[in-house]
């Protein structure tokens, strides 16, 4: 299903406008009021009310600017700058596979894409451009990272190296120019982090992560990066609200809001508080203007903290568990009077583990394993984090008498392969299945198929492209792009395009046909080449 955003920013303007006059007018009251006061208590002391409370004291502003200076000092030396390069790879339109300039091939490109509209907003429009820059183009685009092991590995964010051919790290205690390859070590969408690593041939400065729940609405945090390409830029500011869902009808994108400046390059960054301590990764502002204007969101640390630790693991990547229900994702006090308290289930997966288990449509559920959860949120943080195959107790209130059931976790990719299609879910196998030709491909999901016109069980999806292959460089291959024939014979599956492929040799003519990721539904092209 595919977010709408259209409502969400529809009354976020209206909301801004209403909140700007409602500003204007407190600051002219706020005025008024303080003038009357001030002269109201000119010469006196405020009366103590209880008679014991301590009267409160405000610190010297020189102590709050040594400590800003102290942690920028401490921190410094572990914020690195980012540099990527990539290619810009031709797109569903225009000279795409050989088809003349100003054929839009199916005019896929020229439709609206309301997650790149939500992605320009709250991103800085770092995420967008490349469809209007000539195919073939070096692109060079700049990040923040910071350095978390003395071996070199790098937290930042996904969107900063996810398109990247090349990756290179300045390290602010090195002469400038001096650049550092890095390379992937792994990524996870879901919460836009990822994990590089360098190798600087020494012990390198870290930064210490701090627990990201103990922070306040109010706490000072610092935000240090490379906005704009500029190095080791600090700015300060408050926490000015937690847990944000910044993406509609998404989940794990629960940030921290601050206004600390943060600007385009300040991605992948971190975010300080008054400890020297890392509470969140700089992920996202919203803007309309591709700069700061106030409003900016870190990845909270504890996030972090569990996606790095797996990420680094042997597998490289992010297993999240889950039970296979569904529920309304904002409270409803008349819901919540029907049914009871806790997350009402709306939807049970058949053959899941909470069908397996015995819950039910209209069950409240109270507790995993003991622990209290409110909402779907919670619930969804809880059962997350346990790792598929084990097993958790689920209380939960039907009809008024509260229960309990065991439940057996399952792997969420897995278990929601057909919904969340083939950018979060990963492959049906354990790894994508390369080829020779230079790509990895993947069974095509109902979901998939549906979105792009295809009859459901028909063609391989490209799962990833390897730069400088035969598919790279000869046939355009892209991510996304579904492969429904290979040298005349249907591939259905990938045991079938392994089959195809499988006594192809160098000299041998390769023609692919082959529906574009972004082309209007139905369209086919062909992709041919000579295979080195």
């Amino acid at each position: 299903m595919q977010p709408h955003f259209g409502n969400f920013f529809q009354k976020f303007r209206k909301h801004r406008l209403i909140s700007t006059f409602t500003i204007t007018l407190t600051l002219a009251v706020g005025i008024l009021i303080g003038t009357v006061v001030s002269h109201g208590v000119k010469g006196k002391e405020i009366p103590n009310s209880t008679g014991d409370a301590a009267p409160l004291q405000v610190p010297p502003a020189e102590e709050l600017s040594n400590t800003f200076s102290k942690i920028a000092k401490q921190l410094e030396p572990a914020v690195v700058n980012i540099n990527t390069e990539s290619t810009v790879k031709p797109s569903a339109r225009g000279r795409r596979r050989g088809t003349p300039p100003g054929d839009n091939g199916g005019g896929g490109d020229d439709q609206q894409d309301p997650f790149q509209d939500f992605f320009d907003r709250f991103f800085g429009g770092q995420g967008g451009g490349q469809g209007q820059a000539p195919e073939g183009l070096r692109e060079r685009s700049l990040g923040s990272g910071v350095i978390v092991d003395p071996h070199g590995y790098i937290l930042t964010n996904n969107h900063v190296v996810e398109r990247a051919d090349r990756i290179r790290v300045q390290l602010q205690d090195e002469p400038e120019g001096v650049l550092h390859d890095a390379k992937v070590i792994g990524v996870d969408k879901e919460t836009d982090l990822a994990v590089i690593k360098i190798d600087a041939k020494r012990e390198l400065s870290t930064a210490k992560l701090g627990n990201s729940d103990s922070m306040q609405v109010g706490d000072w945090v610092l935000a240090i990066g490379s906005p704009f390409g500029l190095n080791s830029t600090v700015t300060a500011g408050i926490v000015s609200a937690k847990g944000r869902n910044i993406v509609p009808q998404r989940q794990f994108q629960s940030m921290i809001q601050t206004d600390a400046a943060i600007n385009p390059g300040n991605s992948g960054g971190p975010l300080v508080n008054m400890r020297g301590e890392v509470i969140g990764i700089n992920t996202a502002i919203f803007t309309e203007s591709a700069g700061y204007e106030g409003v900016g969101f870190a990845m909270p640390s504890n996030v972090a903290a569990t996606v790095y630790n797996q990420l680094t693991g042997p597998l490289h990547k992010v297993s999240r568990g889950s039970i296979g229900v569904e529920f309304n994702a904002q409270p409803n006090p008349a819901l919540a009077q029907v049914y009871g308290t806790g997350v009402v289930v709306a939807n049970v997966r058949p053959g899941g583990p909470a069908d397996q288990a015995g819950i039910k449509e209209g069950d409240a559920i109270m507790s995993v394993n003991g622990k209290a959860v409110k909402n779907g949120d919670e619930l969804v943080n809880e059962i997350s984090t346990l790792k598929p195959g084990s097993k958790a107790t689920l209380g939960f209130m039907r009809n008024g008498k509260e229960q309990t059931s065991t439940v057996t976790i399952a792997d969420r990719a897995k278990l929601y392969s057909d919904l969340l299609g083939e950018a979060d879910a990963g492959p049906d196998n354990s790894q994508p299945t390369e080829s020779k030709l230079g790509i990895s491909v993947d069974n095509v999901t109902s979901d998939v198929a549906s979105r792009l016109g295809l009859t459901p069980g028909k063609g391989v999806l490209i799962d990833d492209v390897k730069t400088g292959s035969f598919a790279d460089e000869d046939l355009n291959l892209q991510r996304g792009d579904v492969i429904l024939e290979v040298n005349k014979k249907p591939v259905n599956s990938v045991d079938e395009f392994r089959s195809a492929q499988a006594n192809l040799k160098s000299g041998d003519a390769v023609a692919l046909l082959v529906h574009p990721a972004r082309s209007k539904q139905g369209t086919t092209v062909f992709a041919a080449g000579t295979l080195p």
